[in-house]
């Protein structure tokens, strides 16, 4: 149930906003899905302890706190 997978279903949120249901993917480009892909993983999540996708999977910071 949806409810169960609050990060899975966050995640498809989040990729909504980008990338909106009525619209057809294949016109989107290489640069503005690689764009969205960007903005997407150096995102902090709550879930990640506030730490984005990129950080924990390059481990690298990016931020000076």
């Amino acid at each position: 149930a949806p409810w169960q997978r609050g990060t899975d279903e966050n995640t498809n949120g989040l990729l909504r906003e980008y990338f909106p249901k009525t619209e057809d993917m294949n016109s989107c480009t290489k640069d503005y899905i690689e764009t969205c892909m960007e903005k997407l993983n150096k995102c902090p999540r709550k879930c990640l302890g506030w730490k984005t996708p990129y950080e924990l999977f390059f481990s690298k910071a990016l931020r000076l706190i």
